[in-house]
């Protein structure tokens, strides 16, 4: 297994671990106002999913039809899981289908916010699971700040947890 099929794997894990401490608080903390960008924690994971989604339009060379990066509206939590679990195994899949000169293929975008850009596919898939780990460290914080403690989603714990098996 090469780096991008590890890490996609790992931004499942650690996503499904996220949703599942998600799911335990109330629909008032999902969505009270929070000292963060993006006001909330549901808002929070939206983000990251609305980027998600406009990252795999990017692979794909499809529009992605996002005009802001902090969408108002939002699916409740469990709806923003399944469509989160359904591109997590798409980004999983595509890593897995990549080879090595596709990996270095570079693709040609316009951010959300104005402006060209051109990444290689590889730097693509390295970029959207560091964009989610950055953003999870966000929800831990506010999690932390209301009491209630995160899972570990650490690298290591992944690894150590995919080599026993579990």
């Amino acid at each position: 297994m090469n780096n991008l099929q590890t890490l996609t794997r790992y931004k499942a894990w650690a996503d499904d671990l996220f949703y599942t401490a998600l799911a335990q608080l109330s629909e008032r903390e999902l969505v009270a106002p929070r000292p963060i960008v993006f006001g909330s924690i549901l808002r929070t994971i939206n983000h990251v999913r609305a980027m998600d989604q406009v990252w795999r339009a990017h692979l794909e060379g499809k529009p992605h039809g996002f005009v802001t990066r902090n969408p108002e509206t939002h699916p409740p939590l469990a709806g923003l899981r399944k469509i989160q679990q359904a591109l997590d195994a798409w980004y999983i899949e595509y890593a897995d289908s990549l080879t090595d000169p596709a990996c270095e293929q570079v693709v040609d975008f316009t951010f959300i916010g104005g402006g060209n850009g051109s990444m290689s596919r590889a730097n693509i898939l390295l970029h959207v699971v560091n964009h989610t780990t950055y953003h999870r460290g966000h929800v831990a914080d506010m999690l932390y700040a209301i009491g209630a403690v995160p899972p570990t989603t650490d690298l290591p714990v992944f690894l150590l947890r995919k080599n026993e098996g579990a």
